[in-house]
């Protein structure tokens, strides 16, 4: 498929058909990279730890943080160093 780049502001841009978007899994952001001298779009990759840190302090601030089953202690424990 054959496109025009226009002039958008002061950016040039294309305009992607929307069964082209859905195809590709795309739908409010991109990822767009260089690759082999061809401009790339893909699905944004996700962390997957995104949010952990905010999430444990909000754990803490509550009181929270405490071990869910302390009694799966085992009994040598008590004598690890961390």
């Amino acid at each position: 498929m054959k496109i025009s780049i226009r002039k958008m502001g002061n950016s040039q841009g294309v305009l992607i058909p929307k069964p082209l978007l859905a195809q590709a899994g795309l739908e409010s952001e991109a990822e767009m990279v260089i690759e082999n001298g061809c401009i790339v779009l893909r699905r944004p990759r996700v962390d997957p730890r995104e949010g952990w840190g905010a999430a444990s302090q909000r754990v803490a601030a509550l009181d929270g943080d405490v071990p869910v089953w302390p009694e799966f202690t085992n009994e040598a424990d008590a004598d690890l160093r961390w």
